[in-house]
């Protein structure tokens, strides 16, 4: 920042006793109003969060349940993501990649470990088997960011971001269907602004799914499986 000379910095001193006579009350009048309208804003959005949480509100839900056809439901730790009723109290509009950096076992143990602290809704196997561990419904401990966390849903796939080998054919097409359905429940587009790694997540340490996921490909398997009809079976079935 830089300095103010003396000469500036008496003329502004001079004018401010000026400037305050001149704007004190109207300042009070807008601030005040600003104030109240903010408060109430704010109050509307967190009650607008709140509302399921009271009894008879909360939307029913029924152990096993998944939100992708096909999916193994294997619950994460209660510890590693925090019951929502998202779209309704937060808007999903982003989908994360995630490399576990280890294998598909390796994922389930540490999001079924309360000790971990973090978990992604989804996990994806080289052989495109997908274990769903949270539901789209709740915030999943995922990104590293509170912002990202509320508002997207997580995927994690098995293997290492230094391995080119890790990214199977299976892996990518199960992926992309898994991806093209989130975006089609949400009405999320099917870009990189939408659909981003978790490197790119603000604040993240994360290097994650590296350079060897190759992002051309994927969003052209997405925006492929997109464009299908619509599976018959809804969000929230039994696996």
């Amino acid at each position: 920042m830089g300095e103010t000379t003396e000469s500036e910095g008496t003329a502004d001193r001079a004018a401010e006793p000026k400037r305050r006579r001149g704007i004190d009350r109207r300042t009070l009048l807008i601030g005040g109003a600003a104030a109240a309208v903010g408060t109430a804003v704010l109050a509307r959005d967190e009650l607008g969060r709140l509302w399921w949480r009271l009894p008879g509100v909360v939307k029913k839900r029924k152990e096993g349940e998944v939100d992708t056809p096909g999916a193994q439901w294997i619950a994460a730790s209660d510890y590693n993501w925090r019951r929502a009723d998202r779209p309704d109290d937060y808007a999903i509009d982003r989908v994360v990649i995630h490399v576990v950096q280890g294998g598909y076992q390796t994922a389930l143990r540490v999001f079924k470990d309360p000790g971990h602290g973090a978990a992604a809704h989804y996990v994806v196997r080289k052989d495109g088997h997908i274990a769903q561990m949270i539901r789209e419904l709740d915030v999943a401990f995922h990104a590293g960011n509170r912002s990202y966390n509320e508002r997207s849903i997580g995927i994690e796939h098995e293997g290492f971001v230094d391995q080119k080998s890790s990214f199977t054919d299976a892996m990518y097409a199960a992926s992309a269907r898994l991806t093209a359905g989130i975006c089609r429940r949400y009405d999320i587009p099917v870009d990189r602004e939408h659909i981003v790694g978790h490197v790119e997540v603000p604040g993240t340490d994360h290097t994650d799914p590296g350079p060897h996921w190759d992002w051309d490909r994927y969003l052209r398997l997405v925006r492929a499986a997109r464009e299908r009809p619509e599976p018959t079976a809804k969000p929230g079935q039994k696996a």
